[in-house]
């Protein structure tokens, strides 16, 4: 064995067992994937469902009853029944509702005579779930309309019919988009928080001062730094992986392999971004707040987990490029839902091995003067 390799498994011996002694980064890669599953899989829905709606019939012919019926019987609406838009109205003025479905006194002389306007009013306090509430409210009346199509009953026929197909995620939920995004703030907060800790850590406990009196080189020094986090980091989302399929029956379209050897360009990336902030900040209590600054909040928000960026102000998207989160996120979700397209793979693994390779370089830049001398 090398003089190298002998002092890099030394020095990787010491990382193994201050992890062990420290139980709190286990727990971080392997106790937080389950609980950012739990949380965003059962408790974050861009889904609407179970909509509270005030139906008013201001009259009870048959086709009115039907359509408000069909509210009652759809999965998306919770329907009270009310006869006047005052009634509505108040419920609406009391937050009991979020959507007035209106049908006029003359619904049912109107239809027979080829056209029965239909009256929604929509809370628009949440303009996400107001757009969701006005979709799902023409897809009831829609779905009315063709059944009275095929009994044959006169329905007014509209210039164009949309025949609409969703692809990759035809069920419409939002799990099956969230739980492959939540791939990246695990390997984020493994791959940031933790190594952001590391170098500050020996700083402030005092032992920085005896690895700089050892012969330990700049790059022995990098990898027993990385290695064991990045087996930690492969870890959690080998873990992620198996509980968004098991738990949550998200489709994995794609190839195991290409998400794993992206998910380690990924984490390299997140790697090189805590240890060169760790290399520069002494106090770990300092370099937890820069890791959660740099890494943890845009891995968040400017990474296209929650929100579309292409919908964001153009500065916005132009700083978002320098986030490694983007690129996974898109990788991930496309292995996903859409399968191995290359198309979108390869272009962001390799924007994301450039950003490991200039963050690992400007760590190795910072510490190795110390090092080496």
């Amino acid at each position: 064995m090398t003089r190298s390799m002998m002092r890099l498994t030394g020095f990787l011996r010491k990382e193994f067992l201050q992890i062990r002694r420290d139980p709190s980064s286990i727990a971080l890669a392997l106790v937080m994937p389950v609980v950012l599953l739990l949380v965003f899989g059962y408790g974050v829905s861009f889904d609407a469902k179970d909509v509270p709606v005030a139906v008013v019939l201001e009259e009870t012919g048959p086709s009115a009853r039907e359509v408000a019926a069909r509210f009652e019987a759809s999965p998306y609406f919770k329907a009270v029944i009310v006869h006047s838009m005052d009634e509505a109205s108040e419920l609406v003025r009391r937050q009991d509702v979020d959507a007035i479905v209106r049908l006029r006194s003359d619904f049912d002389r109107r239809l027979a005579s080829g056209s029965a306007p239909v009256q929604l009013v929509v809370n628009g306090v949440d303009a996400n779930q107001a757009r969701l509430v006005e979709v799902y409210a023409r897809g009831v009346i829609g779905a009315w309309a063709e059944h009275r199509r095929r009994r044959g009953d006169p329905v007014a026929e509209p210039p164009i019919v949309l025949e609409p197909r969703i692809w990759f995620n035809d069920a419409v939920r939002s799990t099956d988009f969230l739980v492959p995004g939540l791939l990246t703030l695990v390997m984020t907060l493994i791959g940031v928080l933790l190594t952001a800790l590391v170098i500050a850590r020996e700083w402030e406990r005092g032992t920085m001062e005896a690895i700089l009196a050892t012969p330990l080189r700049t790059r022995e020094f990098l990898l027993g730094k990385l290695l064991p986090y990045f087996l930690l980091g492969m870890g959690g989302m080998a873990l992620s992986v198996a509980l968004g399929i098991v738990l949550f029956g998200v489709p994995l379209r794609g190839s195991f392999a290409v998400l794993a050897v992206t998910s380690a360009l990924f984490l390299l990336a997140s790697l090189g971004l805590g240890l060169f902030l760790s290399a520069q900040l002494r106090g770990q209590f300092v370099a937890a707040q820069a890791g959660t600054l740099a890494g943890f909040l845009p891995a968040l928000f400017l990474s296209g987990l929650l929100f579309d960026l292409d919908s964001t102000p153009r500065v916005i998207q132009f700083v978002s490029h320098v986030v490694p989160a983007r690129y996974f996120v898109a990788i991930s979700q496309t292995v996903f839902l859409a399968g191995d397209v290359w198309s979108v793979v390869l272009p962001n693994s390799l924007a994301l091995a450039g950003i490991a390779i200039l963050l690992l370089l400007l760590t190795r830049m910072r510490i190795g003067s110390r090092l080496d001398t």
